[in-house]
């Protein structure tokens, strides 16, 4: 029986974010500073007051500082702090930061927890993920043509990345680099922590793209005889995909528990203004075409919601939750930009104006499509993973 309904002590928690999210939260969007966020003397007070209410960092187990409750409650609380586009910044649940910290947790040295995992949970420094390159399949990142060569005690890091979000905030990256060609496609690439000071590391641009809120830019690096020490390796040679699968499952699914809080705000902007607002006289909540929006947006939110809450149910119950995983990515990537769409359409010329958040919500949805694999790959996936078990099935009768 499936169960997503948060206990007592859950749901004082989801309370307690939702009073900072309307008290505080969204009265400090006006001071957002596009592709740099929150200035800090107006992040920083915020975020003490979710440290104080005990809400930070909640994705992390209680030794690591957050609150370890498990899939479902994470889904349920991203679901009120997506309504805003800094809610997870102001809660330290941020990306690019919480997968970073799901590969230090897993895979740091305790020297490398203490000098960038501590400090990284605080929020005393930001961090990035150089995977994606320019002229490699970011659908296939086993491509990936960064090398890192063995030097003696040291790996000399040679190759360009690019999208890196973040990186203009970051005080260090984790970089993918091959380290093995010769190995199986899978076991080719390893994971180093390197300084974004190191001299070897180049900031090229910082790519412009569509949307307003994205912190510290999407930019290009460059690796020039990037010379990092062994000690910079996470984990061991040829266990980067690995390691990388411990930080892109989570994060696929955060960003889908993050979309139903964007739906949901569009959702209530578009129901309300189509109660206040009237043409010829009435309502448009009266007219048809207005109540299919509404009712469309209705169910489809709520398909979405109830698929991401069930892959977080099956997380928790250690099951393999992949193909829930990338049902949710497309799925959900479609319903955020319809139900987004209907809401601008509503608030017509309003809705295209910045005097809301629906135009930049609709721009920065866009790319939900894309990133973190695009839909075309996670339908297949999810294609191939029903054929699998439907064969299993088959083989499994006629023996």
């Amino acid at each position: 029986m499936f169960n997503f309904s948060p206990s007592n002590e859950q749901e004082e928690l989801l309370a307690r974010a939702r009073k900072i999210m309307e008290e505080d939260v969204y009265p400090a969007e006006q001071h957002i500073i596009p592709g740099q966020g929150l200035p800090k003397e107006y992040l920083k007070p915020l975020q003490q007051k979710v440290k104080d209410q005990n809400l930070w960092a909640a994705h992390l187990p209680e030794e690591a500082g957050g609150l370890g409750l498990g899939a479902v409650f994470l889904g349920l609380l991203n679901e009120i702090l997506g309504t805003s586009p800094i809610g997870p910044r102001v809660f330290g649940t941020a990306a690019p930061d919480t997968g970073n910290m799901e590969i230090l947790l897993n895979a740091a040295t305790a020297e490398q927890k203490k000098s960038y995992l501590d400090p990284l949970i605080n929020d005393d420094i930001r961090s990035c993920f150089a995977l994606t390159e320019k002229e490699v399949s970011g659908a296939d990142p086993t491509g990936i043509e960064t090398t890192a060569v063995k030097d003696g005690d040291d790996y000399i890091i040679n190759g360009e990345k690019w999208f890196i979000s973040n990186a203009g905030l970051s005080t260090f990256t984790i970089v993918m680099a091959v380290t093995n060609p010769e190995a199986p496609r899978h076991e080719q690439a390893s994971m180093f922590i390197v300084d974004m000071d190191n001299p070897g590391l180049e900031r090229v641009r910082d790519i412009g793209v569509m949307g307003d809120y994205s912190e510290g830019g999407h930019w290009e690096l460059k690796f020039n005889n990037c010379r990092v020490h062994k000690r910079s390796m996470l984990g061991n040679p040829g266990e980067g995909f690995k390691l990388a699968q411990k930080r892109l499952g989570p994060g696929r699914i955060t960003h889908a528990m993050r979309w139903l809080g964007v739906m949901n705000r569009s959702f209530d902007l578009m129901v309300n203004y189509a109660l206040k607002r009237k043409t010829r006289g009435t309502p448009l909540s009266e007219f048809q075409s207005i109540q299919n929006f509404v009712a469309d947006s209705a169910a489809e939110i709520q398909s979405a919601r109830l698929l991401t809450l069930h892959a977080a149910w099956k997380m928790d119950q250690g099951e393999d939750a992949r193909k829930e995983i990338s049902l949710i990515k497309f799925h959900g990537a479609k319903i955020i930009n319809d139900v987004i769409n209907r809401a601008i359409q509503v608030h017509g010329a309003l809705g295209y104006s910045k005097d809301t958040p629906l135009e930049s919500f609709y721009r920065e949805s866009r790319a939900a499509h894309i990133y973190d694999g695009p839909d075309e790959v996670h339908r297949m996936v999810v294609a191939k993973r029903i054929f699998k078990e439907y064969k299993k099935k088959a083989e499994a009768v006629q023996v």
